[in-house]
């Protein structure tokens, strides 16, 4: 029991840290209904910017720094589709190959950045939660308000004015410009506070794990919808809060299954194709399920017809 005590820990910590993309996604891709590729150099822009203000000594301002590089992120992916044409995969793809060359300029031409030496938020908490005994959880305790406040925004968001015409943008584009709601603007919007998520994220994930990789955003996407479909399966509810607890949810038991991957001696090559095969049973779960009943009909007509040839002969 006391080996599996650090090891739902760290997944209730990298699975907070990431619910937060998986949130994002939620807005863009359950809400707008864009499916924005650009997560994985957005993610990574945010752990950049985050690691570059930290170790110039701001640790706290490196979550608004990294807040805004996502949100000029979401923007330009946004003005792409609406502005200039582009399809939306496409626009994602582009912005996610640009950030790899801005990302790079970001760490100076390096690919690795290391913030080892310097403050973090997390060490700030860690200070702070040691004159009552609880510094070995700064981590979970920084990642648990992050998700509160973000979640709570992401509720309270959902029900303004701007919030509601960008689910119904996504539900029906065409009913929304007969209603004199300008979709481009709702879009610009809600890419905009998604990709925030986002670089949130990263910067938090970065700060954690006191270093950043040009590809620690690589897969992010992949993850994500993972997750979202992970607490659609978990929780089914038309409820709004149910929806946004279903996706921190999701993330949590995607990193509980990529930790004890990783516990039981699994390479980290093949965290890639675990990744796959759990969006794969995500995604066709459901169907199966459905095609339960309909297979059984179909074998319990066989076996029916086989025991009346039997008794035929």
């Amino acid at each position: 029991m006391s080996n599996l005590l650090p090891l739902f820990q760290t997944a209730l910590e990298l699975g907070l840290i990431s619910s937060l993309t998986v949130l994002a996604l939620f807005l863009s891709y359950s809400m707008l209904n864009v499916c924005d590729l650009s997560t994985d150099g957005c993610f990574t822009l945010g752990a950049v910017v985050g690691a570059t203000v930290a170790l110039a000594g701001h640790p706290w301002l490196s979550i608004p720094a990294a807040m805004l590089a996502g949100v000029l992120s979401g923007f330009v992916t946004a003005f792409l589709q609406t502005k200039m044409g582009v399809d939306s995969l496409l626009a994602g793809i582009i912005v996610n190959t640009a950030l790899y060359s801005i990302n790079i300029a970001i760490m100076s031409g390096s690919s690795l950045v290391n913030i080892n030496k310097s403050e973090t938020v997390f060490t700030k908490m860690q200070a702070w939660l040691a004159g009552i005994g609880l510094d070995k959880f700064n981590k979970l305790v920084v990642a648990l308000i992050a998700v509160g406040l973000v979640a709570l925004f992401l509720y309270l968001f959902l029900k303004t004015k701007i919030g509601l015409a960008i689910r119904a943008t996504g539900n029906n584009p065409d009913m929304v410009r007969s209603s004199s709601i300008n979709p481009v603007m709702t879009t610009i919007v809600g890419l905009c506070v998604a990709n925030a998520f986002t670089g949130l994220s990263g910067c938090l994930l970065a700060q954690s794990q006191k270093s950043v990789n040009i590809d620690i955003g690589s897969g992010m996407v992949t993850i994500a919808l993972a997750s979202l479909l992970i607490g659609r399966t978990f929780i089914r509810s038309r409820r709004m809060g149910f929806k946004i607890a279903g996706t921190i949810l999701g993330a949590f038991i995607f990193r509980l299954v990529y930790t004890v991957a990783l516990r039981f001696h699994m390479p980290a090559y093949m965290l890639k194709l675990v990744s796959s095969i759990i969006v794969i049973i995500a995604i066709s779960g459901p169907y199966i399920k459905s095609k339960f009943p309909m297979i059984a009909r179909r074998f319990k007509r066989a076996g029916a017809k086989k025991q009346t040839a039997g008794e035929g002969k």
